[in-house]
């Protein structure tokens, strides 16, 4: 499976930010609006294989995100992740940062279930592509 590319048609409309050697982008299965990823622009498979430069880069790029997941969704808190191996639950090898914006009352890793949140049944005005281009702009409004 390949990496992440910040030039994809799937993945473009959902950026946040993107710096030199990094960038930021929203899940396709957020656990919480605003679920958010953020990995080197190379394609690397595990954290240490990063350069000083680029760690320096995904973390500055977290603070960023951070401030305008606050900004966004007046956060309260947040989890960060990253999953090394299969048996860890990687799917993707591209080491990315998982940023999860958090606040009282929602929905909580434990009772987390990708597709109700994605495809929540019922009408929907938007699509689910289309709501994670809104959320990418509102959080990108908010930088």
């Amino acid at each position: 499976m390949p990496g992440f590319d910040v030039t994809h048609p799937n993945i473009k409309d959902r950026v946040i930010a993107k710096s030199h050697l990094a960038f930021s982008f929203l899940t396709h299965m957020p656990i919480v609006p605003g679920h958010t990823l953020i990995c080197p622009i190379r394609c690397v498979d595990t954290c240490e294989e990063l350069t000083i430069e680029e760690w320096k880069e995904v973390l500055d790029l977290k603070y960023l995100v951070c401030k305008a997941l606050k900004n966004a969704f007046n956060s309260e808190g947040f989890n960060f992740a990253w999953n090394i191996g299969e048996n860890a639950g990687k799917t993707v090898p591209h080491f990315h940062l998982h940023v999860v914006p958090r606040k009282l009352g929602d929905t909580g890793i434990l009772q987390y279930e990708p597709r109700v949140f994605l495809y929540r049944p019922g009408s929907r005005a938007i699509s689910p592509s289309e709501e994670l281009r809104q959320t990418a702009e509102l959080i990108r409004c908010s930088l």
